[in-house]
């Protein structure tokens, strides 16, 4: 079965605010090379700060932009734009001494997130 796109349903999606890049002129709190604490928080509600990075180091890669912070529009609190960074993680501060010394993992946090180390 084939199916057609709708695309007024698209270019409505389209003009929503969401996982889209922000033309805002914001002072990024952090530049590459910047060595980063991934906050320990627990929030009750949605986080997309995941439990395996929080309270461990890495190093700010590159910096993505001002993006929505989306913890904030899920739970009612307005859009809170800010910069979005790639952040890298070696394997061993991650997951022990038993992990590949030449692993690591990279993961895009928001500023609200990190912290510096």
């Amino acid at each position: 079965m084939t199916r057609k796109v709708d695309l007024e349903v698209v270019n409505r999606l389209y003009q929503k605010a969401g996982a889209v890049r922000l033309k805002m002129d914001i002072e990024p709190k952090f530049k590459p090379g910047d060595r980063v604490l991934a906050r320990n928080i627990n929030p009750t509600g949605h986080t997309r700060l995941p439990r395996y990075v929080r309270g461990k180091e890495g190093v700010v890669r590159r910096d993505n932009g001002v993006f929505h912070l989306p913890d904030a529009r899920v739970a009612g609190d307005g859009d809170q734009p800010q910069h979005n960074y790639s952040i890298r993680f070696e394997a061993r501060e991650l997951w022990g001494g038993d992990a590949p010394a030449t692993d690591c993992l990279n993961i895009d946090l928001w500023e609200d997130y990190l912290d510096h180390a």
